[in-house]
């Protein structure tokens, strides 16, 4: 019978055992099926647009955008040991960097991105340099003063030329270029949907993404980040440099959550100071810990459920208000209940239960 203490940690101790050992599900080892459910996840995004368009299609590239902000996330808590507040800050440098250059400079939408990046892992890796002092709570209270500061800066009248202040910044629709709409044209009989092209980009843009962040982790660099996460001292006594490698994994962290930004700018075609509040740190951090915080695709998982769980708690507090004689704070109430049956059904989140639930159907060789 498996103990309980198998499972302690950010990982079931099963994913730990040698490779010749790892068991079996339906004839495949489990490699190969993680990677056939890798596949199977691409081909749903690919034909996604196919069956879907306008607000259906929009909402699912919003779950691909908040993935990727909480890949980030991921990235610095599960791989780092790092904790952030604060990552709605590096949201908002990423979409203003995209906004500015779309409506001062006249930069193309597309070409955004990877300057985008490049700010948001600038402003990542700077802001680590001084928060390498601070761990635990004291990091966590940084990174919290970060991102309520983020929206009152944002509305200060010396930058509001470039930031539009309170007003905010109302961006160019970013129409599909003319050559995708002639082979949609061709495929299909039909141009292509600006809904479906913002959904198109934007998954093209996670999919590279992921991509990256996956060949990081298994990289040099990335067994450094999880060395200093599991014991900085050896980390030390082995040559890693602690302080080059975790502020370089705070500006990485930054910059996936900024491109996610940057997409959000791309697909709102609008932004404000009050769409980077601290509520949206707290949406990264929910979304990481119910996906997994250490697993880079659990963001998906997370991803889905910072955008529909909230809709889905105030369908239910619009149900419940026929019998409820004050219903004011209703719909957060059930959004804490559906929290709250998350962590206690999945402690390690989605994807320690799906390996939790593969180990239990498969079968040793």
């Amino acid at each position: 019978m498996t103990s309980t203490t198998e499972y302690a940690g950010t990982q079931p101790a099963f994913l730990r055992e040698n490779p010749k050992d790892r068991i079996t599900v339906f004839g495949m080892r489990l490699p190969l099926v993680e990677r056939s459910l890798l596949w199977f996840g691409l081909a749903v995004v690919v034909v996604l647009p196919i069956f879907y368009d306008g607000y259906t299609i929009y909402e699912f590239g919003k779950i691909l955008m908040y993935a990727l902000a909480v890949l980030g996330l991921n990235i610095l808590t599960g791989f780092n040991g790092q904790f952030s507040l604060g990552h709605s800050a590096f949201f908002a440098v990423g979409a203003y960097t995209t906004a500015i250059l779309m409506e001062q400079l006249g930069v193309p939408y597309w070409a955004t991105i990877p300057l985008a990046a490049a700010v948001s892992f600038t402003a990542g890796f700077l802001f680590g340099l001084p928060a390498l002092r601070l761990e635990g709570l004291f990091l966590a209270l940084a990174t919290f003063a970060l991102a309520i500061a983020t929206p009152q800066i944002l509305k200060y009248d010396g930058i509001s030329h470039l930031t539009g202040g309170v007003q905010g910044i109302v961006l160019a629709t970013p129409y599909p270029p003319a050559w995708v709409d002639s082979i949609a044209v061709a495929v299909s009989g039909e141009a292509l949907s600006v809904d479906r092209w913002k959904y198109i980009f934007t998954a093209i843009v996670v999919v590279i993404m992921f991509v990256l962040a996956q060949n990081l982790i298994r990289s040099r660099t990335g067994r450094a980040f999880i060395a200093i996460r599991d014991n900085p001292l050896s980390a030390k006594t082995m040559g890693i440099n602690n302080a080059i490698f975790k502020s370089a994994c705070f500006g990485v962290s930054a910059m996936y959550t900024g491109v996610a930004g940057s997409l959000f700018a791309i697909m709102d075609e609008y932004l404000a100071p009050e769409s980077f509040t601290f509520a949206e740190a707290i949406k990264f951090l929910v979304g990481g810990v119910v996906g997994g915080i250490a697993s880079l695709f659990g963001a998906v998982f997370g991803g889905a459920f910072v955008l529909y769980v909230p809709n889905f708690s105030d369908t239910i507090a619009r149900l419940l208000e026929n019998w409820i004689a004050n219903p004011q704070g209703l719909s957060w109430t059930v959004y804490g209940l559906f929290l709250i049956f998350a962590v206690y059904v999945m402690p390690m989140g989605a994807t320690g239960l799906i390996q939790i639930l593969v180990r239990k159907i498969g079968v040793r060789r």
